[in-house]
């Protein structure tokens, strides 16, 4: 009985889904179609679909997950500790003198070899 239910419950979800998609693509289809009317009414119309879309989407399994995830990972952005304008700075400006030097470096080794092609070949 539970595997019915589950079964029932995952295709309903692909239904969901499938009639989110089926709205957005008639929106977009929609936003071409009346090209003659304006085009603040155009988007503020496909900004609608969009929402609605997107609003069945998320009475789904699958949508309901994606929207967990989104506020979860909004929580742990929000624990980041971010590094200070100093230390951006001094982190940027190391990052340029070591590539600077790599640069001049791999110029020299190129230098290098090309000498020493240039006399193995005369």
């Amino acid at each position: 009985m539970n595997a019915e239910a589950e079964a029932t419950a995952s295709t309903l979800d692909t239904v969901k889904l499938g009639v989110s998609l089926l709205i957005l693509i008639a929106g977009i289809g929609g936003f071409y179609q009346f090209e003659q009317e304006s085009l603040l009414l155009r988007v503020i119309g496909l900004l609608l679909v969009a929402a609605l879309a997107v609003f069945i989407a998320l009475q789904s399994k699958p949508g309901k997950s994606v929207w967990s995830f989104a506020v979860e990972s909004r929580t742990e952005v929000r624990k980041v500790v971010w590094p200070s304008r100093q230390e951006t700075m001094q982190t940027t400006l190391i990052v340029f003198v070591m590539v600077l030097l790599l640069g001049i470096f791999l110029w020299l080794v190129d230098m290098l070899l090309a000498y020493i092609l240039k006399v193995i070949t005369g």
